[in-house]
C-alpha cells in the first residue's frame, strides 16, 4: 500500500498529518474521545459476556446453555471435537487435500506478506488491513500444522483398521473400525480438541469478520472516496484485498470447522484491540491517522465510531450466510457423507 503525503512524490506510508496534538492530555478528554470509547468499551463488554455465556465444553452448565433435546445430549454450540479441526467436509474426501490446499495458502500469503514488508517497510503494520492478513497467514501456518498431525493420525486408524480386518478375515465388516456419530449429538466418546484446535476455530471466525471489514471498507469506502485523496492503487494493495477472502472462502467450502454464532465476540475484540493500539500510539507521539475516520478531533468521529462497531454485525453475517449456503448444499447434495453440518 503507498501513500502520498502532501505534494512529495517520494513513497511515503503518512497520508496528510492531523493538526490536533494527540499528546496533549486535553485532546484526551474531549466530549467525542468519550462517545468514541463508550461504543468500543460496548463491544468489549458484549464480547465478554457472550464468551463467558457460550465459550467451552461446560457452558452448557450457564444460565441459558441447555442442551438436552428430547432425552439426547445435544453438543454445546462451543465445543470443538478434534478431527474437526483437520477433516475436510466430506468423509470422500482425504485429508491430505485440505492439508495440501493449507501448505499452498500458506505459502502464497506469507510470500505476499514478506514482498510487502521488504517493498514499504514494518510501516504496514500500523494498519488494520495488514493486521488481518497476517493473522490470516498464521490461520493457515496453524492449519497446515494441524491438518499434518491429523493426517498422521488418519494413517494410523487405517493402518489399525486394516490390522483388524486381517485378523477377523472373511467375518469382518467393512467400516467396523469406524462408528459415524450424527454431528449434532454428543454420545461421550468423540475426542474434545486442544488448546490449538480451539485456537484454530477462534482465528478461523475472527478473520470472517476481519476479511469481510477490511475488504468492504476498501472497495466501498477507500477505493472509490479517498484513492484521489491520500491513497494510491498498486498490485500489491489490491491483491491483499481479494487474495485473503479468495483463500479464506475456500478454506471455509473445504473445512468441518463449525461456525457458531456467538464466536462474533473474538471479532469484536481483534477490532477494539486495534482501536486501542491506535489510541495508545497516538497518545504517545504525534502521528497521522492510517484512516480518517479513526481521526478522533473529526467533528463525525463518534458517528464514524458507531458506524464501523455496526458494520462489524452485517460483515460477519455475510460469512455466516455463506457457511450455511455450504451446509445447506452439501445437505442436500452429499447427505450421506457429510462429516459437519451446522
Amino acid at each position: 500500500m503507498r501513500f502520498m503525503a502532501g505534494g512529495s512524490t517520494t513513497r511515503s506510508w503518512q497520508p496528510t498529518a492531523a493538526g490536533a496534538d494527540t499528546t496533549d492530555l486535553h485532546f484526551w478528554l474531549q466530549w467525542r474521545v468519550a462517545v468514541c470509547g463508550l461504543w468500543v468499551l460496548c463491544c468489549v463488554v458484549a464480547a465478554a459476556y457472550l464468551i463467558w455465556r457460550h465459550e467451552g465444553p461446560r457452558a452448557h452448565r450457564r444460565p441459558g446453555g441447555a442442551v438436552k433435546e428430547l432425552g439426547r445430549t445435544r453438543r454445546p454450540d462451543g465445543v470443538l471435537y478434534d478431527d474437526e479441526a483437520w477433516r475436510p467436509c466430506l468423509r470422500d474426501i482425504h485429508p491430505a487435500w485440505l492439508l495440501a490446499y493449507r501448505l499452498v495458502s500458506f505459502f502464497v500469503l506469507f510470500s505476499l506478506l514478506i514482498v510487502i514488508v521488504i517493498s514499504d517497510g514494518g510501516n504496514i503494520f500500523y494498519y488494520y488491513t495488514q493486521w488481518t492478513f497476517m493473522l490470516v497467514t498464521i490461520y493457515f501456518g496453524l492449519a497446515t500444522a494441524l491438518s499434518i498431525y491429523g493426517c498422521s493420525k488418519f494413517a494410523d486408524w487405517n493402518a489399525v483398521a486394516a490390522a483388524t480386518d486381517t485378523e477377523l478375515g472373511p467375518y469382518a465388516t467393512h467400516g467396523a473400525g469406524t462408528k459415524p456419530t450424527a454431528d449434532e449429538e454428543d454420545d461421550g466418546t468423540r475426542e474434545i480438541a486442544g488448546f490449538w484446535g480451539y485456537l484454530l476455530q477462534i482465528i478461523y471466525q475472527t478473520n470472517a469478520g476481519a476479511v469481510m471489514l477490511t475488504d468492504c471498507v476498501f472497495w466501498f469506502i477507500i477505493f472509490p472516496f479517498l484513492t484521489v485523496k491520500d491513497y494510491s492503487m498498486n498490485f500489491l494493495l489490491i491483491g491483499m484485498h481479494s487474495v485473503n477472502a479468495v483463500f479464506l472462502l475456500g478454506e471455509a467450502s473445504l473445512n468441518s470447522l463449525r461456525f457458531p454464532w456467538f464466536r462474533i465476540a473474538y471479532f469484536f475484540l481483534w477490532t477494539a484491540l486495534y482501536v486501542v493500539f491506535q489510541w495508545i500510539v497516538h497518545a504517545s507521539t504525534p502521528i497521522w491517522w492510517p484512516y480518517p475516520f479513526l481521526d478522533l478531533s473529526a467533528n463525525l468521529a463518534p458517528l464514524w465510531y458507531f458506524a464501523v462497531a455496526f458494520m462489524q454485525l452485517p460483515c460477519y453475517v455475510i460469512f455466516r450466510l455463506v457457511m450455511n449456503l455450504k451446509h445447506n448444499l452439501l445437505s442436500k447434495h452429499f447427505s450421506g457423507s457429510t462429516v459437519v453440518r451446522d
